[in-house]
């Protein structure tokens, strides 16, 4: 799922994201922002809710505003109660309850949407606080659920949490008991893609997968890269959303099949081959990497960061990425994993067989 934080995927209009190549059936939005601008009440008045007021026909997901946690962490305090924020807009204070997180969804009117989870960095070394979020995780669950007005309409997963303790029984195991005892509609895999090791990541997201029904959708939150992809699909993995092609692409980075492409070096200044030939999408059928250098060179830097915002280049290389990650994971399960994916794994000693 491509990440659209406030209702719009930065660099793409809906049109884009509906038609061919890209044929994107459901991207997220963040409850968070969205209860902050424009605000879930404006969104409510509308009778198609945050599919009419961005003119999006198919599927959406709104996650709980957990994740800001961990992403805002400076500006909020968590208690049994909730999560109280300090909005990063006008200083004013915003009070995250499971209760409040699932009004502020169900007016915003996602097809699927996500219970308020406890996330704790999986750098956090303190396994008190871990055990604390996984039994509240659990908690907030059961709020979130009593606190669902449209179970009929809109599908409520659950988030598994538990740190990297993939030990049998361990928080993992606990959680994952609590949340299948429940049958949600769908389940999500939470608190990873935070620093840990590859190896952690794999085994907790192993550990998951195992034992999740496989009737139900699954979901891991925050991944994005396309060799992380590749392996949790292989995993079990159906689900995945990431920030990751869009904002590689502001930076004027091309994701393509032997790794990335930083259009902005000089060797892309004469280099009259697309992006990537193998691609599908326009950019690729119509443009040279020196053009799309030659784009990226003119367009505004802000400060002293790399990032282009708003540009003709970054419009063009996100329309790339998302093609291209589309493209990937419409690929499983009916096509082989690319041999790329199959080499790295192997030079880390990790089968797809």
């Amino acid at each position: 799922m491509p990440v659209g934080t406030q209702g719009a995927i930065k660099g793409l209009t809906t049109p884009q994201m509906e038609d061919q190549p890209v044929d994107c059936q459901i991207f997220l939005a963040n409850t968070y922002h969205l209860a902050l601008r424009p605000s879930t009440e404006v969104l409510a008045q509308l009778p198609g809710k945050l599919h009419e007021f961005m003119q999006w026909p198919r599927n959406l997901l709104t996650d709980s505003g957990g994740f800001q946690m961990v992403s805002l962490s400076r500006l909020c305090e968590v208690s049994e109660n909730g999560v109280q924020f300090e909005s990063f807009v006008d200083g004013s204070t915003m009070i995250l309850t499971p209760e409040a997180s699932i009004a502020h969804q169900n007016r915003i009117g996602a097809d699927i949407i996500m219970a308020l989870d406890d996330v704790v960095s999986s750098l956090v070394d303190d396994d008190e606080r871990f055990k604390e979020a996984c039994g509240r995780t659990v908690r907030w669950l059961d709020r979130c659920i009593q606190a669902h007005a449209h179970p009929d309409k809109q599908n409520l997963f659950g988030i598994v949490q538990g740190g990297l303790d993939v030990s049998e029984g361990g928080l993992r195991d606990q959680c994952l008991s609590e949340l299948i005892k429940r049958d949600l509609p769908g389940y999500a895999i939470g608190g990873l893609a935070g620093g840990e090791s590859k190896e952690a990541f794999w085994k907790v997201v192993a550990r998951c997968t195992a034992q999740l029904p496989e009737n139900k959708p699954r979901y891991l939150m925050g991944v994005g890269y396309p060799l992380d992809l590749v392996v949790c699909s292989a995993l079990g993995v159906d689900m995945f959303d990431c920030v990751y092609p869009t904002r590689t692409a502001r930076f004027g980075t091309a994701i393509v099949p032997s790794g990335l492409l930083k259009l902005k070096s000089a060797k892309c200044e004469k280099d009259d081959r697309p992006i990537d030939d193998t691609c599908e999408c326009f950019v690729c059928k119509k443009y040279t990497r020196a053009y799309l250098r030659v784009l990226l060179k003119k367009e505004e830097t802000f400060g002293d960061s790399e990032e282009t915002t708003g540009s003709i280049g970054a419009h063009l290389i996100t329309y790339h990425n998302v093609t291209y990650m589309m493209t990937l994971m419409r690929r499983f399960p009916t096509r082989d994993y690319p041999q790329w994916a199959v080499d790295a794994l192997a030079e880390a000693k990790i089968s797809l067989d």
